[in-house]
């Protein structure tokens, strides 16, 4: 049985309709990928897969017991609050050290806990941010462009990460990126949204459908090699600005 299902689903953030008639499913176990240009709804999708927007039209469905884990897109900590990682774990819903250390080592992000949030780099921030996900042991891990901020190695190390997570916890992860050079080749399954979904499919026969060449070009020369997941762990820099604040060890 799917995780979760949408059917012909129509969403909006107030406005006009940013999502018309989407129907998609996340399988057990799977990493699917949705890429989109500016405002073709990813994050709104996103809102109505996890309960936060209401679809005007159409259904969502997920299994009775589902449990998701969110990563979002960006969460502002005041740098003049002391919050340690592991009190920022214990918000909403305190838990235990061994759980919380456990989801740190899981993260990648063992022996952060002493560590102030506002001292964190870009990378080890994220991935306190995974870790928070995995506190409820989730079937479905959201991530909402989890890299925004990291350059291309550190992205290539995050989604390597999350590899070994869906592995490890044996959950399905569904996440939202702009980076194609990244992300689509780290996916199982890729979905190009643009409002609708324009196509679908293992990443080599999306970036070969005529819908996703009209959105993104051919610009990097069919290049999606900076990470291929459980096979290649060579980088890639030769593809796109690596200017952004780079991870730490």
């Amino acid at each position: 049985m799917s995780l979760i299902a949408l059917e012909n689903v129509t969403a909006d953030n107030g406005g006009p309709s940013v999502l018309d008639r989407v129907s998609l499913r996340i399988e057990p176990g799977e990493i699917v990928t949705i890429v989109g240009p500016n405002g073709s709804g990813k994050s709104t999708l996103l809102r109505v897969m996890i309960g936060a927007i209401k679809p005007r039209a159409g259904r969502v469905m997920r299994d009775a017991s589902l449990r998701i884990g969110y990563v979002p897109q960006k969460l502002h900590v005041d740098a003049s609050l002391p919050m340690t990682v592991r009190r920022f774990l214990d918000l909403p819903v305190r838990v235990t050290t061994p759980v919380a250390l456990n989801a740190l080592e899981r993260a990648g992000a063992g022996g952060l806990e002493r560590r102030a949030m506002s001292d964190l780099s870009g990378g080890q921030f994220q991935r306190v941010l995974l870790a928070r996900a995995l506190l409820s042991k989730p079937d479905l891990l959201i991530l909402d462009e989890p890299t925004q901020g990291l350059d291309q190695p550190g992205s290539a190390r995050f989604y390597r990460r999350i590899d070994e997570v869906r592995r490890d916890m044996g959950c399905a992860v569904l996440m939202v990126s702009h980076e194609l050079h990244v992300v689509m080749a780290a996916s199982d399954r890729v979905i190009c949204l643009n409002g609708h979904i324009c196509c679908e499919g293992t990443p080599d026969v999306v970036q070969a459908a005529p819908a996703y060449r009209e959105l993104f070009g051919t610009g990097t020369g069919g290049a999606l090699a900076l990470y291929r997941h459980e096979h290649d762990h060579h980088h890639d820099h030769s593809h796109g600005p690596a200017d952004a604040k780079s991870e730490d060890a």
